[in-house]
């Protein structure tokens, strides 16, 4: 019934243009356990108010089935600030008719009136003991996207097998029931409630309890830049500030408000490094300011650069600060528990395709470490079963810039990330150290962790499962490389088809999925690299990492090492030129 994608469809439709009808209704988007993530327009492929509403009555149908009290407890909906003119989506339209669907069922709804970050979504969930919470944000995708992610009552995003029982809800409940189309009925409802007051209370104050500083917050010197890149983290990055008692950061004036157009960058992903931050550093000359922090529109994750003495820029990679951010709290939990025995119940986390570096500091430092595969769903879940059980977990990362700094939030969260990352810079000025410094010395203290990673872009899935049915069978039948270039291949392990050459049944430990690639390579020069597709974009990426022990300090002869591991990776497994990648 929205009038700009129905007159899209008609217009299709006179022109007899079964080309582009096949692309908006070829084939329904699908609901997996990133929820979903499309462009916003018409058809059954695009994010728009009907697939809204039928993705939220499957949805619903889903919950009731799995909690008797739903209607006692209820969901929480959040928003970022997307907005798509020529389609008439937006985030926040899509969120009020995902709230009337739930209401005209009598389930209560939790729906922040105005923007907020994703972390907040998760953490309604938790503090409000809801059953499941939405958010409507595509993160940091190209402004035509949009993107409906879930959480379960545990706080976390769903995982496998809730995916599959969402999507069967969503085939089963495609006609729109009565009504879905009127969201002003939930303006008079008693079931809308308004979490935004409270839970930027809570949460600012459930934060403080990662706050260990404040004397020096109060005092330092040192100057900040934030940038929310046109997103929604610019109000609660200050707020963030002000709870941790540090001046507030200096903001990006031309990205500070949201923006669904993001007028000034190519991608609104500071993943991307420097080309986001053009306008971050040129305030940062201006102001003064050595430290720049840059949140994605839906302020989940957080890039970090700092002013070298040099007065060059050091934009970290999220290995980089998922380094120093697990030194920072494990030193602030430490000196915060002088009761020894308590770290055999001390945990940190990490994805598979991370660095290692938490493991080198937990086997010195006598803490657990564990790692999971990728995306925060499975640290989120991991790390509430491990709560569950009296343990403490107390920092988990993944090298996509994506930090869970405080046990409130079972996911990333860039507004706890940024004030942390600041306090932890604070501390450091305070002894004439900066954060490159620092860096430096917990991989001499712990060994020196060098990655890199990269990605190619390959729109036709064909290609995509070629090139692993080819290192799969590369030297005959199931058979995996033995080398690659000059380098030799000691261990693989594939996730997708559950193969691992180096555990004793050769059965991999972690979760297998049929439904997308992952392969990881070990080398005998301790080199290790994962190739794996992407869950939400048209991409083949690949990590590499070399460790080495504490004391082994050359770094540039290692870079060198990774470097051509990387190029003979490139050349010999992802052969660009003959894939077209």
């Amino acid at each position: 019934q929205n009038p700009k994608t129905s007159a899209t469809v008609k217009q299709l439709v006179a022109e007899g243009n079964a080309g582009e009808l096949q692309k908006y209704f070829g084939s329904r988007m699908e609901f997996g356990t990133a929820g979903l993530r499309a462009a916003m327009g018409a058809g059954i492929s695009h994010m728009n108010d009907l697939t809204i509403i039928q993705t939220t009555q499957g949805f619903c149908r889903y919950l009731e089935k799995n909690f008797s009290d739903l209607k006692k407890r209820g969901v929480v909906i959040g928003f970022d600030a997307r907005a798509h003119l020529s389609s008439g989506g937006s985030s926040k339209r899509f969120a009020r008719l995902a709230a009337n669907t739930f209401i005209s069922q009598g389930v209560p709804v939790y729906l922040f009136s105005d923007i907020t970050p994703t972390p907040f979504v998760p953490y309604t969930v938790t503090h409000l003991k809801l059953c499941a919470g939405i958010m409507v944000t595509a993160s940091h995708n190209p402004k035509q996207d949009n993107g409906y992610k879930v959480y379960w009552e545990n706080g976390a995003q769903i995982i496998s097998p809730h995916d599959k029982g969402i999507s069967q809800a969503i085939e089963e409940n495609q006609e729109p029931w009565p009504q879905a189309w009127d969201d002003k009925l939930i303006d008079s409802s008693l079931l809308l409630h308004d979490p935004y007051a409270t839970v930027n209370k809570e949460y600012f104050k459930d934060i403080q309890k990662q706050c260990f500083h404040r004397n020096i917050n109060k005092k330092t010197n040192l100057k900040f830049v934030h940038t929310s890149v046109h997103g929604v983290g610019h109000k609660f990055v200050q707020l963030a500030f002000k709870a941790f008692d540090l001046s507030p950061p200096f903001a990006v004036p031309e990205q500070k408000d949201p923006d669904p157009e993001f007028p000034t960058v190519k991608y609104p992903n500071p993943e991307e490094g420097k080309g986001v931050l053009t306008l971050s550093f040129a305030l940062a000359e201006k102001d003064g300011a050595k430290i720049i922090l840059a949140n994605d529109p839906d302020a989940d994750r957080l890039a970090v650069a700092e002013k070298q003495e040099s007065g060059e820029w050091k934009v970290f990679s999220g290995n980089e600060l998922g380094a120093l951010l697990g030194w920072w709290i494990f030193t602030c939990w430490k000196n915060h528990n002088r009761d020894t025995s308590a770290i055999k119940d001390v945990y940190m986390l990490s994805s598979t395709v991370s660095s290692k570096i938490l493991r080198a500091i937990a086997l010195k430092e006598g803490f657990h470490f564990e790692e999971t595969l990728t995306g925060f769903k499975w640290m989120g879940n991991r790390a509430k079963q491990l709560m569950d059980q009296g343990k403490a977990v107390l920092f988990a990362f993944e090298e996509a810039i994506g930090y869970m700094c405080c046990p409130a939030v079972l996911d990333k969260d860039g507004v706890s990330a940024a004030v942390i990352t600041a306090e932890m810079a604070s501390f450091l000025a305070a002894r004439n150290l900066s954060l490159s410094q620092q860096l430096k010395a917990v991989y001499d203290e712990y060994g020196l962790h060098i990655t890199k990673a990269s990605y190619f872009i390959c729109h036709d899935p064909k290609v995509i499962q070629q090139l692993f049915d080819n290192l799969r069978n590369f030297d005959g039948k199931n058979t995996y490389p033995k080398s690659c270039g000059r380098f030799k291949v000691s261990g693989i392990r594939d996730l997708t088809t559950g193969y691992d050459s180096s555990q004793p049944d050769q059965k991999a430990i972690l979760p297998t999925s049929k439904s997308s690639q992952m392969i990881t390579f070990t080398f005998a020069n301790g080199g290790v690299a994962t190739m794996r597709t992407s869950g939400t974009e048209p991409k083949i990426k690949y990590y590499s990492e070399l460790c080495a022990p504490p004391g082994n300090s050359d770094v540039e002869q290692l870079k060198k090492e990774l470097d051509e591991l990387v190029n003979a990776l490139e050349k010999h497994f992802f052969q660009p030129e003959k894939n077209n990648l």
